[in-house]
Formats: structure tokens, sequence, C-alpha cells
């Protein structure tokens, strides 16, 4: 018998189709009165759809959100915050506008209302990764867990298939290492393999049918159950491998996670073979690392840190900066082993694994 602790942590969900019209409704019942909307350039035409909406609400706009949430950026957004004496946050977009709607609730406790774009996940947890002088922390804290997350299918419809790819297997890491997290816990686990399910399901649907609203109504309620595991359950060596070489190199997040994922599954396979069995059932193949990298390769993901322009000459770095301090993880975390699970993501050689 393994003891466990489950605690109940409430986000609120609204999930559909055509569900951004209900984002003033949703402001109007967490007590906003005064909004700052984060959205990108790139996402103009849905914040104008929402501007619209909020009406004399609307305080003011930040364009300015990037990869790694960066403590300068988040500063500059503070800014913006208070000198409107806005209220309250709404964030359409992928994690890094929902790592600067967290950013600012962590220094203000402002309420927030999320508009996921993409397979982050991120949106349902209160955690808050920041990049700090080069370096990537996580904190907890509940005023970072947004109030409400306002899901539409339909704006994932556009999405590029291979954004949509790297944000589903970076949603996947999620769900993967909570099931051999030491907070593991039978719900958690239920949630997990659901995901894992649901999103594999949906990036095999990609190729024939992009703007399929059930294949991306699959993907966006995998990343939202991912989500779920990460803000339940501590993460292991995945994370950390992925923090150190987005923080500290500059590397695309997703894509860094996409890589890192099969080769961080493959190290930890021997002192997890439970978590990889169940994995590899909801994958439906016989070994879960292996078919990780496989379905990543089938789908036109990207399976190598070379590929994604890190240098040969860092991995020694990279080492040292994620062996530096100890972090829960199945398997003793070691320099040679780090050392060999890096290069083999550099080389993108795909893991032995079962047949």
């Amino acid at each position: 018998m393994k003891p466990f602790v489950h605690e109940v942590r409430s986000t609120r969900i609204v999930f559909g189709s055509g569900t951004v019209s209900q984002v003033r409704a949703e402001v109007e019942r967490v007590g906003g009165n005064r909004v700052l909307l984060l959205a990108s350039k790139r996402l103009d035409d849905v914040a104008r759809r929402v501007r619209d909406s909020l009406g004399p609400s609307l305080a003011a706009r930040f364009d300015g959100a990037v990869m790694h949430t960066p403590v300068e950026v988040t500063d500059q957004a503070l800014d913006v915050l208070l000198s409107h004496s806005a209220d309250c946050v709404v964030a359409i977009g992928g994690g890094s506008t929902t790592g600067l709607s967290k950013a600012l609730a962590a220094r203000t406790n402002v309420p927030q209302v999320i508009v996921p774009t993409t397979y982050s996940g991120s949106e349902v947890t209160a955690v808050l990764g920041e990049t700090r002088e080069g370096r990537k922390v996580t904190r907890s804290a509940p005023e970072i867990r947004p109030e409400t997350v306002v899901y539409d299918v339909d704006l994932t419809l556009d999405l590029p298939v291979s954004l949509s790819v790297t944000s589903g297997i970076n949603a996947l890491a999620h769900a993967v290492e909570a099931l051999y997290s030491p907070q593991a816990e039978p719900i958690t686990d239920v949630i997990a393999v659901d995901a894992v399910a649901r999103i594999a399901r949906g990036l095999r649907g990609l190729a024939a049918a992009p703007s399929d609203v059930d294949v991306r109504a699959d993907l966006l309620t995998g990343a939202w159950l991912a989500g779920t595991c990460l803000g339940s359950v501590g993460m292991g060596l995945h994370h950390k491998l992925c923090h150190t070489l987005g923080g500290s190199f500059g590397l695309p997040h997703a894509e860094t996670h996409t890589v890192v994922l099969p080769h961080a599954m493959a190290y930890n396979a021997p002192f997890a073979e439970s978590a990889m069995a169940r994995v590899a059932g909801a994958l439906g193949v016989p070994d879960a690392a292996a078919g990780v990298f496989d379905l990543v390769s089938s789908v036109g993901g990207p399976t190598s840190l070379r590929a994604l322009g890190f240098p040969e000459e860092d991995l020694p770095l990279a080492v040292e900066l994620a062996t530096s301090r100890a972090y829960p993880n199945p398997r003793e975390v070691t320099s040679e082993g780090v050392a060999v699970l890096l290069s083999d993501a550099w080389h993108g050689r795909r893991p032995a694994g079962r047949r």
C-alpha cells in the first residue's frame, strides 16, 4: 500500500466552441472593473473581439510577453498595470502570455481570466517559472493560480501543425512526469493516463484533419488534464532539464520539451516501470520512451537539440547546471547519466526501447 495526499485545487473551467464571448461575464464574476489585456500582436483579431466586449472595462493592453517570463518584461507589464489602475488581467495566448499573467498576479494578487490558444496547460496551475539573470526558477503560491480559464476550441483550429505538435508534446510531458512523481496518487494517475491518450490521438489526427473540431478538442482537453496533473504533483528530471536549456540557453520552450521528453523517459524507465507501462498502454505501443520519439517523428516534430541550434560545446555546462541542485526523480540524477541523456538528445538518437 502506498499512502498519498489528495488536495482539490480549483480553477473555474469554461470549455466549448465560441466561449471567448463569455470573457466579459467571467471578468465580472471575479470582480474585475479595469482590465489589463495581455495579447500578442499575432492575436490582434481575437484581442479586438475581447476588447470590444469589455468596452469601458478595458484599461490597457500589453503585447510584450516573451518565452520563459523574464523579470524585466514582467516589470514593464507591471508598470502598465499600476499606471492604469487595473484590477484584473485577461490573458490571450500561449504559455508565455499565461506566464506573464501569473507573474503579475504573484506581485499584485489581481484575479486572472486566461484564454489559451495553445496546449500549454500551465493556465490551471499555481506554478510560476521566471527567468532572472540567466536562470529559470519556479515557485508556487495560491495567488498564482488563475481564477478562470476559458477554453475556446475555435481559437486553436488554425494553430499551425508544427506549433500544435510541440505544444502538445509539452503538455504530454506534464502527464508523463506526474505518473512517477513522489506525490502521485490515484486521481492524478487516472487523469494523466487519459491526458496521454487524448494528446496522442489528437496529434495523430492533425495531419489528416488539422482543422477538425474533434481533433482539436481532444488536444485541448488533454492539455487541460495534463496541466491539472502539473498543478497537483511535482515534476522531475525532464522539467528540470527543459528549464535549464530554456532559461540559461534561450532554447524555445515547447520545442525543447519535445526533444528532451523521450530521453528523460528512457533515463527514468528502469526505475518507473509501472508509470512507463501506463504511458505505453495509453499510446498503444510496447515501449513508452521509444513510442513518444516515434510519435514526434511521425508528426514532423523536432527530435534533436542540434536542430534547435544548441551548440554541442555547451553540453557540459548544461549538465553542470541541471545537476547543481538535488530534486525528486525516480532515478538518481548523476552528471554522468545526464551527460549521456543530453548527448542522445543532441544527436537525436531514438531510445532503444522494447520491440
